[in-house]
C-alpha cells in the first residue's frame, strides 16, 4: 500500500504572521500528503509542548526550525520504510521517540504535522478523501457550526470578559442552510455595531470586538442580528460562550475577576451568575466557565446546570484521556473541546473523542487563533460525527477554507448527509 520513503518540513506562517510547522510526507510511489498545524493565543497549560526556537533574533522567539529539524532529521530517519496506512504504529512510535509526557523534547507541533500528513497521504494512496478513511461508510453526520461572531477577553482591547460568543444555528436542514444562517446574521450584526457607532475590526478569530460595557450587552446585540436576519433566537438559532475563564482567575486570590477587573467573584459567586445569565437569555452552550485546576467547582456547576446545557472543557480536558476520564468520573463537565496541537497525534485525538462518545460526552472539534489553510479538522469532524465544530467567524480564507471544505463534503454525501442540528440533545 506505500512505505513512507521521505518526510520534510518547512516553516511556515499562520494567520497570525507566527511561524509554524508544515510537513510534507512522500511514500515511494510518489505520493504526498502535506500537513499544517495551528497555535492557540490563550493555551491550557496541560497542553502537550508546541516546541519554538526562543531565539529573539528571529521571528521574535517564535521560530519553529527546531521542530523542523527534529521532523527532517529524526522522524524522518526513524520513520522511513514504514506503511504509509499503519496509523497506530507511526503515531506510537514518535510518541516513543520524543519519550515524555508532553511532547517536549520532539514537539507536538513537529510530532502532530507528521501524523495527519501521514493519514492525507494513506487517504490518497487509498483513493479516498481523508473523512472517508478515517470514518468508513458511517462517516456522514455534518456538525453543527458554532460560529464565533464578538470576541472578548485577551483576543480583545475592550470591557467584554468572555473570549468568545457564539451562534449555533440549530434549526436548518442541512449544513450549508445552517452556515447560510450564520453569515447572515454576522453582517447583520456588522451593520447593527456601525449603526451604533461601534467598531467593527475582527480579531484573530474574525469575530467583532466593538468596544461594549458588559458581556450581557455582546448577548443582546447578538439577539437583536439574530431577528434582523428573519430568524428567532432559542427556537432557531441559539448562542455559545467561550469563556476562557482560566484567563480571569487569580490564582492566588482564588477569585475571578470580570468587567476586566473591577468585580471580584469567588468560585461560588460564578456558578450563581452562570445559572442567572442561561435563564435569562438563550444561551445552550459556555465552554472553560470555570478555572482549568477548579475541578470541585466544575463537578458543581455540572450538577445545577448540566442537565440544562452544553458545559464544555478545553483547558480543563486539553484533549487529554487522562484528564477526560477524571473529568467523567467527577462529573465535571458534559462535553469536551478537541484539538489536535493540544495533544499531538491523530491516534490520540480519536482516541480522546472515542472515550468522549463512551460516556455521552460531546465533541467539539476547534480550531486555534492562528490557523492555517489546512482543512483536515472539517474532514475530520464528519469522519469522526461529532456533529458539533468551532471554526470562527465567516470571515478569513483561513476560517472559510473549512466551512466551504464541509459544504464541498455535504455535497459529496448527498442524500445520505445528516445535519445534526435538530439533534442537538440541550435544546429547550
Amino acid at each position: 500500500m506505500g512505505l513512507i520513503s521521505k518526510i520534510f518540513a518547512r516553516q511556515i506562517l499562520d494567520s497570525k504572521g507566527i511561524p509554524t510547522v508544515e510537513v510534507d510526507v512522500i511514500t515511494d510511489r510518489g505520493v504526498i500528503g502535506r500537513s499544517s498545524v495551528p497555535s492557540g493565543t490563550t493555551t491550557g497549560k496541560y497542553e502537550a509542548v508546541e516546541l519554538r526556537d526562543n531565539d529573539k533574533g528571529r521571528y521574535l522567539g517564535k521560530g519553529v526550525s527546531k521542530a523542523v529539524y527534529n521532523i527532517n532529521k529524526v522522524l524522518n530517519d526513524e520513520l522511513k520504510g514504514l506503511y504509509i496506512t499503519e496509523q497506530v504504529t507511526i503515531d506510537q512510535a514518535m510518541i516513543s521517540i520524543d519519550g515524555t509526557d508532553n511532547k517536549s523534547n520532539i514537539g507536538a507541533n513537529a510530532i502532530l504535522a507528521v501524523s495527519m500528513a501521514v493519514a492525507k497521504a494513506a487517504a490518497h494512496t487509498t483513493g479516498q478523501s481523508l473523512y472517508r478513511y478515517i470514518g468508513g461508510v458511517y462517516a456522514t453526520t455534518m456538525p453543527i457550526p458554532m460560529m464565533n461572531i464578538i470576541n472578548g477577553g485577551v483576543n480583545a482591547d475592550n470591557k467584554v470578559d468572555f473570549l468568545e460568543f457564539m451562534l449555533m444555528p440549530i434549526n436548518a436542514d442541512t449544513f450549508s442552510d445552517a452556515f447560510r444562517m450564520g453569515t447572515e446574521i454576522y453582517h447583520h450584526l456588522k451593520n447593527i455595531l456601525k449603526e451604533k457607532g461601534l467598531s467593527v475590526n475582527v480579531c484573530d478569530e474574525a469575530g467583532f470586538t466593538p468596544n461594549l460595557k458588559s458581556n450581557e450587552e455582546a448577548i443582546e446585540l447578538i439577539i437583536k442580528a439574530i431577528e434582523k436576519a428573519g430568524f428567532k433566537a432559542g427556537k432557531d438559532v441559539y448562542i455559545a460562550i467561550d469563556a476562557a475563564a482560566s484567563e480571569f482567575y487569580n490564582n492566588k486570590e482564588k477569585v475571578y475577576y470580570l468587567s476586566k477587573g473591577s468585580k471580584k467573584f469567588d468560585s461560588q459567586q460564578m456558578i450563581n451568575y452562570w445559572v442567572k445569565l442561561i435563564k435569562k437569555y438563550p444561551v445552550i452552550s459556555i465552554e472553560d466557565p470555570l478555572d482549568q485546576d477548579d475541578w470541585a467547582n466544575w463537578t458543581a456547576l455540572n450538577k445545577v446546570i448540566g442537565n440544562d446545557i452544553q458545559l464544555a472543557g478545553d483547558d480543563l480536558f486539553v484533549t487529554n484521556t487522562s484528564r477526560l476520564a477524571k473529568g467523567i468520573m467527577e462529573g465535571a463537565a458534559n462535553s469536551i473541546i478537541i484539538k489536535p496541537n493540544q495533544i499531538g497525534t491523530l491516534t490520540e485525538t480519536i482516541n480522546t473523542i472515542q472515550l468522549a462518545a463512551k460516556w455521552g460526552f460531546n465533541s467539539i472539534i476547534s480550531l486555534r487563533s492562528g490557523e492555517t489553510e489546512d482543512v483536515s479538522i472539517a474532514e475530520l469532524s464528519v469522519a469522526l460525527n461529532t456533529g458539533l465544530i468551532k471554526f470562527g467567524s465567516p470571515c478569513h480564507s483561513e476560517h472559510t477554507a473549512k466551512y466551504n471544505q464541509l459544504i464541498r463534503i455535504e455535497e459529496e454525501l448527498g442524500n445520505s448527509a445528516r445535519y445534526y442540528g435538530r439533534e442537538f440533545k440541550y435544546l429547550r
